[in-house]
C-alpha cells in the first residue's frame, strides 16, 4: 500500500512552501502531509522536504509553489521541478472568491469602509504599495546565500540559519 502511494506522488503535482536552503543550485520545498497513526487512529502532520530545480529563480522564501517530479533525477537530491508560484509571500488571495485579503477581511471591504467613514492617515494603501522585492539588499535578504552556522564566532552573520 505504501509503495503505491509513493508511486502516485511522483505522478501528481504537489503544493508546498519554499524554505531557506544551503544548496545554491536548488530550491527547498516543504510539503505538509497528514499521516495516520494506526494505534491512535488519528492523523498527525508530517513535513516532507523536496529539492527542486528552479532555473529561473522564480520562488523566494515563503512562497507557495506547485512542484512536479522530474522524469529523471538531475542529481541525488534534486528530484522535482518548480512549475509555478501560486501565492507569493505576503500577498494572500482567497482561493474560493479570488479576492485579496488583509488579515481576516477582504481588501475591498476595507476600502469601502474607508470611503464611508473617512480614511485615516495611518491606514496602509495596498494599491500604492510596491511589489515584494523592492527592498532587496536593505531589509529583504531572501536573495542572499544562506548557510548553516556550525560554530559561534564573535561577528554575527545575518545570512546564517
Amino acid at each position: 500500500m505504501a509503495h503505491k502511494v509513493k508511486d502516485a506522488v511522483k505522478k501528481f503535482l504537489l503544493l508546498g512552501q519554499c524554505v531557506p536552503t544551503v544548496k545554491q543550485n536548488a530550491t527547498k520545498i516543504r510539503v505538509k502531509r497528514l499521516e495516520l497513526d494506526e494505534n491512535l487512529l488519528m492523523y498527525f502532520r508530517k513535513d516532507e522536504f523536496y529539492y527542486c530545480h528552479d532555473p529561473n529563480k522564480m520562488c523566494k522564501t515563503g512562497d507557495i509553489v506547485l512542484i512536479k517530479a522530474l522524469p529523471h533525477k538531475m542529481t541525488k537530491l534534486i528530484t522535482h521541478e518548480v512549475k509555478e508560484v501560486v501565492h507569493p509571500f505576503g500577498d494572500v488571495t482567497d482561493p474560493i472568491s479570488g479576492k485579496k485579503v488583509a488579515k481576516e477581511r477582504y481588501r475591498e471591504d476595507i476600502d469601502r469602509q474607508a470611503e464611508l467613514y473617512g480614511k485615516l492617515d495611518s491606514t496602509f494603501d495596498y494599491d500604492k504599495a510596491p511589489p515584494r522585492g523592492w527592498q532587496e539588499g536593505k531589509k529583504d535578504f531572501t536573495s542572499k546565500p544562506t548557510y548553516t552556522k556550525f560554530h559561534v564566532f564573535d561577528e554575527n552573520d545575518p545570512y546564517a540559519i
